[in-house]
């Protein structure tokens, strides 16, 4: 009986020590400032976390009752803790294959490249290519080289290589540069129709000159170069991903899945290398229209997990501002008495009969307008899709909204619309669209921040990577101080400028709520994610254009460590 009651008491303590265990705490993050995003409760002394989610966040003493013998304890030293930063567009195998398969000329840097120089890194680069391979490469801006608007054709290509073909796609991801070798291979005489959805620039004799606009025309060339390995290409998105990392981007949109090599091989190659660790950010996924009909229905809105999963259709309406091919609705101002006001892709009827049948599936419409033109038409679709208040609930994306209008932005409050800014706009494009491709009055509403807050409208901020860096903190840095980097350096509208903590929610809370997650990240509050961003210093609390220099020490995704700078 003693021996019986001596089992039973240890029983009970080994239970005990079981369901402490169980209660305890992982880690315990303390010793720094804690910015949560969280408006019932901004700052903290403490956060723990246990099996990938927040436990507990508040008083240090509090903290520490979860503390276990197993509990590590994580001294930030001064260092601010954040929650993980969100970017919800971005082009990852887009920028996998531009800046690493491809050969990557972007320069973001003073000064900008010449044509002379183009040609130059091009040609050194084309020593390493066989006859007949294909010469791939991305980055180059006529708005950011000089003369300004110096733009490739054929004939300057063919001085680089007469014998192998070139394909240089420009900057903004919506403008192309061939020689006629490539010409040749893709089989394009002076008398080829253009794709639907895409041109063939001709001369005034009806030539072509080497310049294509939009993916249907870039297929053309695509379709005709060999496909990289699977080595290869995971390789390529294994650097993408930690570039992601080290920038404390926790969760990034993949904008354009089946873009590159259909919608079946991206999904498998994303859920596979998320699953594996390989992409260590968790990743939401857009279909892109092109290659995902209406008549597809093998896949399903929200499909997948919390690692990865796909949740929306993304449409592209118009091109680039800064390749004057984005929708206006007056002229571009430059060059002087010019009639182009860019390009639609689709009527207004087209859009709608892409947007409604998927819009009625379930899926998120995200909707690429940067001019105008364009926003006016996304928002009349949209208009059309929201007959009954559930549907302003449907966080209808409007992506980039360079140019919007008052009237479009009260109208973009009424729908429910989220709209996504390119906060690099007024940054490395600011002086050239206000000094030259839009003018002022138009260039002063690029981005407009603080407009939107006024009346309501929750937004976010984005890279577009491969079109501008991965790089959170500085696009905080750009909504809040509006400079241009161009010298002399000036501000972009100071009207629109908004405060840190407002555009800290465009990389968070704000974020998430854009990507339908804001229940489950973009904030430190208990039961959310464990994505955490730990910079060195609290941006709160720091100049705002100097945020950009603030350094990411460490990224946790899921509760784990993926990044921790050396």
């Amino acid at each position: 009986m003693r021996l019986l009651h001596t089992l039973t008491i240890s029983s009970a303590i080994l239970l005990s020590q079981s369901a402490i265990a169980a209660s305890s705490a992982d880690v315990i993050f303390y010793g720094g400032d804690i910015v949560t995003m969280n408006k019932a409760q901004p700052t903290a002394e403490a956060v723990a976390i246990r099996d990938g989610k927040i436990i507990k966040v508040g008083s240090l003493s509090n903290a520490k009752t979860l503390q276990g013998s197993d509990t590590k304890l994580v001294n930030l030293n001064g260092k601010t803790l954040l929650p993980g930063f969100i970017e919800p567009h971005v082009h990852i195998l887009g920028t996998a294959f531009s800046e690493e398969l491809w050969y990557n000329m972007s320069n973001f840097n003073m000064p900008h490249d010449t044509l002379d120089s183009l040609v130059s890194k091009l040609t050194a680069y084309s020593k390493n290519v066989k006859d007949g391979e294909w010469i791939t490469a991305f980055g180059v801006d006529p708005s950011r080289t000089e003369p300004f608007m110096a733009e490739l054709n054929a004939d300057i290509l063919d001085k680089v290589s007469t014998t192998k073909p070139i394909f240089v796609m420009n900057q903004s991801m919506h403008i192309a540069y061939v020689n006629h070798k490539a010409l040749e291979v893709a089989g394009l005489t002076d008398s080829s129709p253009d794709p639907k959805g895409g041109k063939l620039l001709k001369d005034s004799k009806g030539r072509l000159t080497g310049v294509v606009y939009e993916v249907p025309a870039f297929y053309l060339f695509i379709n005709k170069m060999p496909a990289p390995s699977q080595e290869s290409l995971e390789q390529a998105v294994v650097k993408v991903g930690q570039r992601l990392v080290n920038k404390g981007v926790t969760t990034s949109a993949e904008i354009s899945v089946g873009g590159y090599l259909g919608v079946d091989k991206e999904y498998a190659l994303f859920d596979k290398m998320t699953h594996a660790g390989k992409l260590p950010v968790r990743v939401r996924g857009y279909m892109y229209s092109n290659v995902f009909p209406t008549t597809n229905n093998s896949y399903k809105p929200n499909q997948g997990d919390d690692i990865f999963k796909v949740i929306g259709v993304k449409i592209v309406a118009d091109g680039s501002d800064q390749g004057l091919t984005g929708a206006m609705t007056k002229p571009y101002a430059y060059p002087a008495g010019t009639t182009n006001t860019g390009n639609l892709n689709f009527t207004e009827q087209e859009l709608y009969d892409l947007a409604k049948p998927r819009f009625d599936q379930g899926w998120q419409i995200s909707v690429h307008s940067n001019g105008d033109r364009s926003i006016e038409q996304t928002l009349n679709v949209y208009e059309k899709l929201v007959t009954k208040p559930e549907d302003a609930k449907a966080r209808l994306r409007i992506e980039h909204y360079t140019v919007p209008t008052p009237s479009q932005i009260d109208k973009t409050a009424k729908l429910g619309v989220v709209p996504g800014l390119t906060i690099g706009h007024s940054d490395y494009w600011g002086e050239a669209f206000h000094d030259h491709l839009l003018g002022a009055e138009r260039a002063n509403r690029i981005d407009p921040g603080a407009s939107l807050i006024k009346k309501g409208v929750r937004f976010a901020y984005h890279s577009d990577s491969p079109v501008s860096p991965i790089h959170p903190l500085k696009y905080v840095s750009e909504g809040s101080s509006r400079l241009w980097q161009a010298s002399p350096q000036k501000v972009l509208n100071a009207n629109e400028k908004v405060s840190v903590y407002d555009a800290l929610k465009a990389v968070t809370i704000d974020a998430a709520y854009q990507m339908r997650m804001d229940d489950k990240a973009g904030s430190l509050q208990e039961g959310k994610f464990a994505d955490f961003a730990i910079v060195d210093k609290n941006p709160l609390k720091t100049d705002a254009y100097k945020i950009r220099d603030i350094e990411v020490k460490e990224t946790w995704v899921n509760g784990q460590q993926v990044f921790k700078k050396n």
